[in-house]
């Protein structure tokens, strides 16, 4: 069995599970099948939006996709809501993406 088919099945047996979707979406990222890994942390997003690793994640799969404004979203979204979850860490991190993004474009 993959890892894959590992953390489909814990998000199966609780799809209310915020670390078992991101941990899908994180190996679908390892995988390079970044419409998967999108898909996954849109769905997070939605379900746990203070689930501050969300966003790091899925600005990175929108940049690797080069939808550059959706990424942008992203970054500025898990700006805000680590700020106020008062994760300054990862606040620090989403800004240091947001400023790498704009070399990219």
């Amino acid at each position: 069995m993959s890892r894959l088919e590992t953390m489909l099945g814990f998000l199966e047996h609780d799809p209310d599970d915020s670390f078992a979707r991101y941990a899908v979406a994180l190996e679908y990222m390892s995988l390079k099948e970044f419409d998967r890994a999108v898909e996954y942390l849109e769905a997070l997003r939605a379900r746990d939006p203070n689930y501050v690793a969300t966003y790091y994640q899925l600005g990175q799969a929108y940049t690797a996709l080069e939808q550059w404004d959706a990424a942008e979203e992203a970054y500025r979204a898990g700006i805000a809501t680590s700020r106020t979850a008062g994760d300054l860490h990862a606040a620090s991190e989403l800004e240091a993406a947001l400023d790498e993004l704009d070399t990219l474009r």
